[in-house]
């Protein structure tokens, strides 16, 4: 992922006005990413618990999503598998999460999910290594097909807000 300013992240976002880009807290710790390891940028928002957000780089520049969290997954420890990384040997909470569409989808009240990590540690994950299945089990292309995936997922689920192909 490519280094983003602060202005070039709340320009990012895609299914919020400007004023409220220009009002939502910016990732704690931002000036410290390690760009070059993240598929996506995302945090939550510490002053309200269900909301979160993300950026996802795109062929047309970043897609910022403000993404808002069921109540029902905030109650819930019931195992579940993040839907961008797929990690199976999770030990944090796998959120549903919503995002309203962009443009008059979204105003008509369109909104679409999925099942994200409850912090977004997506790109952490899935550069875990894995065990070792069977003799010459190729550790190193697996972590690469994993971040491929994660990157390829994220993106579209992008593309569905976006209600475009990216």
């Amino acid at each position: 992922m490519e280094i983003l300013s602060p202005q070039q992240i709340r320009e990012s976002f895609v299914n919020c006005s400007r004023s409220e880009a220009e009002e939502l807290p910016l990732p704690p710790g931002l000036h410290e990413v390690d760009w070059a390891r993240r598929e996506y940028l995302g945090w939550r928002d510490p002053r309200l618990p269900q909301r979160g957000y993300v950026v996802i780089p795109t062929a047309d520049g970043p897609v910022g999503i403000v993404l808002r969290a069921s109540e029902a997954s905030m109650r819930s420890h019931a195992p579940s598998m993040c839907g961008w990384c797929q990690d199976v040997h999770l030990t944090n909470d796998v959120w549903f999460w919503s995002a309203r569409r962009a443009g008059q989808p979204g105003r008509n009240g369109d909104t679409v999910g999925t099942l994200v990590c409850g912090a977004f540690e997506c790109s952490a994950n899935v550069r875990r290594t894995p065990p070792p299945s069977y003799v010459g089990f190729d550790a190193d292309r697996v972590a690469e097909d994993r971040v491929s995936g994660l990157a390829d997922r994220a993106r579209r689920f992008a593309a569905t807000v976006v209600g475009a192909r990216i």
